[in-house]
C-alpha cells in the first residue's frame, strides 16, 4: 500500500484528491496539511512514500517544501500540483528534486500515473509538458547553477520570511506566523534583501514571481 501526505490549502480540493488517490485501493493518505510548514512537519514525522504538494500554499510554498524534503528525506518522492505550466515553476520543481509536476486541470487523469512514475524513479510532467519538454527542462536545470544562485545563500528561516513577505505580510504578521518576534522578522527580511541584492518590496515580489515562488496574480 502506497502511503501519501497531501497538502493543499483548500479542503474541498484535498477531499477530491484523497478520493482519487484512495479510490482504487492502492494508496492511503496518512496525513493532510493546509500549509507548507505543516506539510513538511508531516513528511518528517510520517515518512510517507509520496508527498503531493500544491505549489502555492500559506507559510511555505510547495517548491520550498519539496527542496527541504528532497534534502532531508529523499526516500519520500514529491509530486507537485499546480495551476501553472510556466517554465519558472517547472524549472524550480526539477531543480529541487521533484519527481512529478501535475497540472491541476489534469489531476483526474494524471495524478495516479504521476505517483506510480515517481515511485518507479521516473519523471512525470502533465501535458502539454511532454517527454521532450522533460529532457529540455532537465538540461536547463543541470546547466542553470552558474553563476552562483543567490537564493541558495538564504537560510531556511530567510526563505520562510521571503515567502510570507512576498505575500504582503508585515513584520508583525510574519513574526506571529513563524513564532518569532517582529524585530527578528525584520532582521531576517533585511538580511534576505541584502543577500538577494534587492532594494524594495516591489523587487522582492518580482523576484518571488520570477523564481516561481509566487503566482503572477498573487
Amino acid at each position: 500500500m502506497i502511503t501519501a501526505v497531501l497538502a493543499d490549502d483548500h479542503p474541498i480540493v484535498r477531499q477530491g484528491l484523497r478520493a482519487l488517490l484512495e479510490g482504487e485501493g492502492r494508496c492511503r493518505v496518512i496525513g493532510e496539511a493546509a500549509d507548507g510548514l505543516t506539510a513538511f512537519d508531516l513528511i518528517a514525522r510520517l515518512r510517507p512514500d509520496v508527498a503531493i504538494l500544491d505549489v502555492q500554499m500559506p507559510d511555505l510554498g510547495g517548491l520550498e517544501v519539496a527542496r527541504r524534503a528532497h534534502e532531508t528525506y529523499p526516500e519520500t518522492r514529491v509530486v507537485i500540483l499546480s495551476m501553472h505550466a510556466d517554465e519558472p515553476f517547472v524549472l524550480e520543481a526539477l531543480r529541487h528534486g521533484v519527481a512529478a509536476y501535475v497540472l491541476k486541470g489534469e489531476a483526474t487523469t494524471d495524478l495516479l500515473a504521476a505517483v506510480q512514475a515517481a515511485l518507479a524513479g521516473r519523471r512525470f510532467l502533465s501535458a502539454p509538458l511532454n517527454e521532450r519538454a522533460i529532457d529540455a527542462y532537465a538540461r536547463r536545470v543541470e546547466t542553470s547553477g552558474q553563476p552562483l544562485d543567490r537564493y541558495e545563500l538564504l537560510t531556511n528561516r530567510e526563505r520562510e520570511v521571503l515567502q510570507l513577505a512576498a505575500q504582503g505580510l508585515g513584520n508583525a504578521e510574519i513574526g506571529a506566523r513563524l513564532a518569532i518576534s517582529p524585530r527578528t522578522a525584520e532582521t531576517h527580511r533585511a538580511n534576505l534583501l541584502r543577500k538577494l541584492g534587492l532594494a524594495s518590496q516591489t523587487d522582492l515580489v518580482r523576484f518571488a514571481v520570477g523564481r516561481g515562488l509566487l503566482s503572477p496574480d498573487g
